[in-house]
């Protein structure tokens, strides 16, 4: 048996951390490795593969970021429906409305997405799950059944705790699955086509959500449907942003998105148009039911949009989609809570 090399111990151990800790470009490794990390849990653009937890390379698939705006939409159809009030019933109905609009429903219409997908994503985003081999494509189908039967029951549920002799959420929960499928899957595939695939995801980040929380505490009626299906209109610009992460592989797999149809800078100026113009149309119409400060509040919240869209979007879109819609959405949101809380205090 041959002897074996003692190892010393490093005499002076906080020299080393001290180096380690003073080398910049050894910090901006680090830094950069996590972000990479967070991006890929989250779902966002510029991530990295390599994860090996199966669990959180579901929840990868599941894209958490877009699970907010949808979330968002619930707590806009709770205020316009000007029945919710600050109960522990009503609160704990909301939390369950947003179980059901973001991990399960988004979820679902997420992976149901990237596997359809997995061709021009491993053109765009090679680092997201499926084109990256982290996990099987059967298991990929099993999660997505498993969360479109999770979503129909949960909103089955919240049916009959909400009394409905009609399953009204039931019914927005198939309709926003079928919409899903369609939109992801052959021989429709409507994101082949660069206006209705925008306006279907527009509709199903505004319209679906906010119906399902109004009728969660009102009765869901044609005024209410009608106007988020308005507001999905600058929905479909906000849908348009996320086309120009795509572009490349759209343009190669024979994609119709806005941005390969009219080129960049047309389908920029598109977007940002259909964003403002439609909000802007909101406005009006909360003043000709005389909800006037609330129509202010809305064009003031605009005003930081156009700003922004200036700042960032039009000069490069493909560069600083990412940045545009972080520093500009916050506003397009709160707009959309301001018109649900005139809604609801109007009565319509």
């Amino acid at each position: 048996m041959s002897e074996s090399t003692p190892i010393t111990p490093d005499p002076n151990p906080s020299e080393v951390l001290d180096s380690v800790a003073n080398n910049p470009s050894e910090k901006a490794m680090a830094s950069a490795d996590r972000s990479a990390k967070t991006r890929q849990l989250l779902g966002m653009k510029g991530a990295a593969s390599g994860e090996t937890s199966i669990w959180k390379i579901r929840l990868q698939l599941m894209k958490p970021i877009t699970w907010i705006p949808l979330i968002w939409g619930v707590v806009c159809g709770a205020a316009s429906s000007g029945n919710y009030t600050w109960t522990l019933e009503n609160v704990l109905k909301v939390a369950t409305c947003m179980l059901l609009a973001g991990p399960l429903m988004t979820g679902y219409t997420q992976i149901l997405n990237d596997y359809y997908d997995r061709e021009i994503d491993a053109i765009n985003e090679p680092y997201r799950p499926i084109p990256s081999g982290a996990i099987p494509l059967p298991q990929v189908i099993i999660q997505i059944w498993v969360l479109l039967i999770a979503g129909i029951a949960l909103a089955f549920a919240l049916d009959v705790w909400s009394g409905h002799e009609f399953p009204t959420i039931t019914a927005i929960a198939i309709i926003g699955s079928f919409i899903a499928y369609i939109y992801s899957a052959p021989p429709l595939k409507l994101k082949q086509n660069g206006w209705l695939g925008s306006y279907a995801l527009g509709a199903s980040y505004i319209t679906l959500p906010w119906s399902t929380g109004h009728a969660l505490f009102g009765d869901l009626n044609s005024t209410i449907v009608i106007l988020t299906m308005f507001y999905s209109l600058a929905g479909l610009g906000i849908a348009i942003v996320n086309d120009f992460k795509s572009v490349e592989g759209d343009r190669q797999l024979g994609l119709q998105s806005l941005p390969v149809m009219f080129g960049i800078t047309t389908a920029a100026w598109i977007c940002v148009v259909t964003i403002d113009v439609f909000q802007g149309l909101i406005a009006a119409y909360l003043v000709s039911i005389h909800e006037n400060l609330y129509a202010t509040i809305l064009v003031l919240l605009i005003i930081p949009q156009i700003t922004l869209q200036d700042m960032y979007f039009l000069r490069d879109p493909v560069k600083n989609d990412v940045k545009y819609q972080a520093s500009a959405q916050p506003f397009l949101v709160l707009g959309m809570l301001v018109t649900g809380l005139a809604l609801g205090h109007a009565g319509i």
